[in-house]
């Protein structure tokens, strides 16, 4: 039986969806091809008429997140620049829901370990979404002191998916909390000390 190409893109994206939310519960690791059809509704040999392994999902998985969460991280920012850009953008990810949802917060800490020993493929994934990201930052949140606007982008890309990593890391501790409250301190104070007051 022969499906329309609008099938076939629509089980395409349940797998991806699947695929993320076990990554995010189970990591690379755990989630393996059997898991991720089985959540998705599917048959495991359906699988490769879609991936052509279980790092190539992880690759279009990565893809798919950076362009799924354009609109969770922009929208409605567009015409903001500067700190009145920085401050919602920073607080719509550093804070306990992106922590603590597992079925919907962010795929990044839960796969970045495996991206470091990942595919050329997996690893080009996640550098154009990077890219892509960082471009996006660079438009709203210009360089200053010395630090060029790439430079600030990445650095906040950077902070962002690290403190994220360490606050899921260290969940149900108080050390956890502490380190979101700290990395949106230091990104909203422009990753800079503050000045010392005067005598």
């Amino acid at each position: 039986m022969r499906y329309a190409p609008e099938h076939k893109q629509a089980t395409r994206e349940r797998i991806l969806s699947a695929a993320q939310t076990l990554f995010r519960k189970e990591g690379f690791a755990g989630a393996s091809v059997e898991r991720v059809m089985k959540a998705a509704g599917l048959t495991v040999g359906g699988f490769y008429a879609h991936f052509a392994s279980k790092e190539t999902l992880l690759a279009e998985s990565v893809r798919a997140f950076f362009q799924q969460q354009q609109v969770r991280w922009f929208g409605g920012l567009e015409e903001l620049r500067g700190a009145d850009f920085l401050d919602p953008f920073v607080r719509r990810y550093l804070n306990h829901h992106i922590r603590d949802n597992m079925e919907t917060g962010c795929v990044m800490p839960s796969v970045l370990s495996d991206l470091t020993r990942g595919t050329p493929e997996a690893r080009e994934a996640l550098a154009q979404g990077l890219e892509t990201l960082a471009d996006e930052l660079r438009a709203h949140v210009p360089g200053e002191g010395g630090v060029t606007g790439r430079q600030r982008a990445l650095a906040t890309v950077a902070l962002l998916f690290g403190a994220m990593t360490l606050a899921r890391a260290t969940k149900h501790l108080p050390l956890s909390d502490e380190i979101l409250e700290a990395a949106r301190a230091f990104l909203l104070a422009g990753g800079a000390p503050p000045p010392k007051k005067r005598h």
